[in-house]
């Protein structure tokens, strides 16, 4: 049994700015892992940092965690627009991936956010809940244990039909998602080939899902469209921060040679998101710290 002086010991590590940025992820997941409401008010004390990395990441945990408790915090970071896009983007997630409907009027509210990235995420994020309120039930074989921002698409769908809704953006991206879900618990060469294609997408919040989704599924054929998106200078950073986690995911000698060339990159979120990577390959099978589900969400 953790202790609560051993939560605000782990806290002081998450918000102390003088340690190194990967102890302070490692710090995170731990809370993460312990849950209740204490580990949630350490997490909420690190949105006063100036990275926005990490901010996304409390965020995302905190999503994750489906505690009603963190809704006042993600309420107040996703009104802060001098926040910086890709964490209020991230605590909008966070808000549906708890599932109180109780958030709908805040979403509702920024759905017409001036940030398309925050816009399209409340949209999501009320389809979500909406869906959840309707009590309809799909067969979900997720095999990674995250609260995803969609369930898989209904029914026993082809590969050909799920890739028919998925690169069509005349859908609402709800049901992108949702055929994305269903390709990626598919697991088959075919149906992650078809995930990759989405990193052409017009919308960067779905190319940095898509970077997300072929993180968790850590197969190395998807590297190349990775490699690509990264590569990218004028990319969308949110997108270039989740193309280098998925790489640290699928931890290749050609991934780790990648993120070791992005690793002082000039945008600040690309080249911490390429050091975390790099922790997170190196610290895997450590006994002393487990990411667990962490930066895979096992993203953007």
């Amino acid at each position: 049994m953790v202790t609560q002086e051993q939560i605000k010991s782990i806290g002081d590590v998450l918000n102390c700015k003088e340690r190194p940025l990967k102890e302070r992820f490692r710090a995170l997941f731990t809370l993460k892992n312990i849950g209740g409401d204490e580990a949630i008010q350490e997490i909420s004390r690190g949105f006063t940092d100036e990275s926005a990395l990490l901010k996304h990441e409390l965020a995302y945990c905190l999503g994750q965690m489906q505690n009603k408790k963190a809704i006042n915090i993600l309420t107040k970071v996703l009104e802060d627009t001098k926040e910086e896009p890709m964490v209020r983007h991230e605590a909008a997630e966070a808000l549906g991936a708890i599932g109180a409907t109780e958030v709908i009027p805040i979403l509702e509210h920024y759905k017409g956010d001036p940030i398309v990235e925050v816009a399209e995420t409340c949209l999501i994020a009320l389809d979500r809940l909406h869906w959840l309120q309707s009590g309809q039930k799909v067969d979900d074989t997720n095999p990674y244990a995250s609260v995803d921002p969609s369930p898989p698409a209904d029914g026993h769908k082809t590969i050909a039909e799920l890739k028919a809704t998925y690169l069509n953006s005349k859908q609402s991206l709800f049901e992108r998602y949702r055929a994305m879900f269903s390709l990626r618990n598919l697991r088959t060469t075919e149906s992650i080939l078809t995930i990759a294609e989405g990193l052409k997408d017009a919308s960067a919040l779905f190319r940095h899902e898509v970077a997300f989704v072929l993180g968790q599924i850590q197969e190395p054929c998807s590297i190349p469209y990775l490699k690509y998106n990264l590569e990218n200078a004028t990319e969308n950073e949110m997108v270039r921060h989740e193309c280098a986690e998925a790489l640290g995911a699928i931890a290749t000698k050609e991934c780790i040679d990648i993120l070791n060339r992005y690793a002082e990159d000039k945008q600040r979120v690309v080249k911490e998101s390429c050091e975390i990577a790099l922790d997170m390959y190196e610290y895997e099978n450590s006994p002393e710290f487990q990411y667990a589900d962490g930066l895979v969400k096992v993203d953007n």
